[in-house]
Order: structure tokens, then sequence, then C-alpha cells
């Protein structure tokens, strides 16, 4: 009879349960928030899908840039034509200046990749803004069509 009673019987090792290195989470992992420039993309490409209305980004763009965004999102310049949602595949920025960030992000529609610029500035009251929008190397200019 087996007076071991941490052990199964029919074991015949000595060794005791090994240790196992603890597989990665992402939920074990601490929370970084997302940089202003990767949040903005996110929310121009809800906007530009058709995914979120325009009004989304109200008080989050200055100057002309809601203006161009009003015009633009009912023709859905990153809407899906191949029934795929776009994704954003990467998002890098760069500060040219205390309170600048000019950003560009690739975007992913099926199998076609679209590129997207935009200007975050940063007011008085510490929040970022979008300042400007661009697809494609083409600026988004209200009241033109922008690429398909």
């Amino acid at each position: 009879m087996n007076t071991d009673r941490t052990r199964p019987s029919g074991r015949r090792d000595q060794g005791g349960p090994r240790s196992v290195p603890p597989q990665r989470s992402r939920r074990l992992q601490p929370h970084r928030p997302q940089r202003p420039h990767q949040w903005f993309a996110e929310r121009l490409l809800a906007v530009l899908s058709g995914q979120r209305p325009v009004h989304w980004m109200l008080g989050h763009t200055i100057g002309e840039a809601y203006d161009q965004l009003a015009e633009l999102a009912p023709s859905t310049p990153l809407g899906s034509t191949r029934g795929s949602r776009p994704v954003l595949r990467h998002c890098r920025g760069a500060q040219p200046a205390t309170g600048v960030v000019e950003a560009f992000a690739s975007i992913a529609e099926g199998d076609r990749v679209r590129a997207m610029a935009f200007r975050l500035e940063q007011g008085p009251d510490q929040r970022w803004r979008c300042a400007a929008v661009e697809l494609g190397g083409e600026r988004l200019d209200a009241g033109a069509p922008g690429p398909r």
C-alpha cells in the first residue's frame, strides 16, 4: 500500500511537481495607456469608415478639421467595399515641437493598405485635438470626395 498521499498510485519517480514557467498573458501585463496619436487614429478610422458618426469627434478637433470630417464622413472614404472592415495596422507619431504630434497610420482594407496622416495639437487645457487629416497623400479638402 502506498503511504505517500501526495503521489498518485503507480507513480514511480521521486520528483515532485515540476515548476512550469507561467505563460505570458495580456491580463497579467500592466495596462499601458494608449498614446494620443494611437487613440486618435482609432477614432478617425471609426468615423471615416462609417462605424461612428462624425459628431463623435466633436470637441476632439480644432480649426477646419471637424468641417472636413463632417463633409467627408457620409462618403466613408475608408469604408469597406469588399465586405471586410478596415483595421488599423500601425500608428507612429513624432513630436516636431512641444504640444504638437504629427502621426501616420497604415490601414488595411482586405488586401488593400491605405495611409492616413494627421496632426494633433495640445491646447492650454492639456487636451489633444486633431487639427488636420490626410488620406493616401491627398489632403482631405472639404467638398472634394476622398480617393477610393
